[in-house]
């Protein structure tokens, strides 16, 4: 990646300055219910929380407590059924449509948990996807990923498909992926979930080396205790609350 884009000074949606530590994410009364009557089943229950710059911060909890309702949330991939929820400065509640689109394809990448890489692309064509879609040169758009590729330690194996990598390996891609656009908020669903504890160790201490910057923030879902460490903040929910907001070195 480009040193000098990444070390650019921070700005808010107004280009006004913003300090370390400025809120990334801030939810407020946060509700979410899927279906109706008597097969309404409420996910989220007035979720309060604040997600700030410059850190990496853990979501954990139990299976089906919440936590990837309200990270899709976040990410614009889910509207909540109340509350707001305001990213980088934008209330995405506000936001329908292309503008909703636009806003994610700028300012958000998700690395999945299963990798969802295609097939049929190499790993350099994978992690370009998010350029090309933009509207970048195919030819811009590869060699940009496969300097984002390099950087994670994949320079060698950029032409090769995701059946020729380890699940390392294609983890690392996906991280790619969401990187390669220079997104402010990094969102990972149990980035490690699919990995050994060496290969997972090494994909957390990558997320934190590379994707840390002043002005991006990083959340990482996960129900790894292994990778506490890496965390500036760990959030824990509960049947659709939080439950409380503490550092790995207090739950330790």
């Amino acid at each position: 990646m480009n040193a000098n884009v990444l070390e650019r000074p921070i700005r808010s949606a107004d280009d006004g300055p913003r300090t370390i530590n400025a809120s990334a994410v801030e939810c407020r009364g946060v509700t979410k219910t899927f279906g109706s009557g008597d097969a309404a089943v409420q996910a989220l229950r007035g979720i309060d929380v604040e997600v700030r710059l410059g850190e990496l911060t853990l979501l954990v909890g139990p299976s089906g407590c919440g936590k990837t309702t309200l990270i899709s949330i976040i990410a614009g991939l889910l509207d909540p059924t109340a509350g707001s929820v305001s990213v980088l400065g934008t209330e995405l509640t506000a936001l329908r449509g292309r503008p909703l689109v636009n806003f994610r394809g700028r300012n958000i990448g998700f690395v999945f948990q299963q990798y969802n890489l295609l097939p049929s692309l190499t790993a350099a064509e994978n992690a370009a996807v998010p350029l090309l879609i933009a509207g970048w040169p195919r030819t811009k758009a590869v060699a940009r990923a496969r300097e984002v590729l390099a950087e994670l330690g994949l320079g060698n194996r950029t032409n090769s498909r995701p059946n020729q990598l380890s699940g390392g390996q294609q983890q690392r891609v996906a991280i790619a992926r969401a990187l390669v656009h220079e997104p402010r908020l990094l969102v990972c669903d149990e980035p490690t979930a699919a990995l050994d504890a060496h290969s997972g160790q090494t994909v957390m201490e990558l997320i934190r080396r590379v994707a840390v910057r002043p002005d991006r923030s990083v959340i990482v879902v996960t129900h790894d205790s292994r990778v506490y460490q890496f965390g500036g903040r760990m959030i824990e929910m509960s049947d659709g609350v939080i439950e409380r907001v503490s550092s790995p070195a207090d739950a330790a």
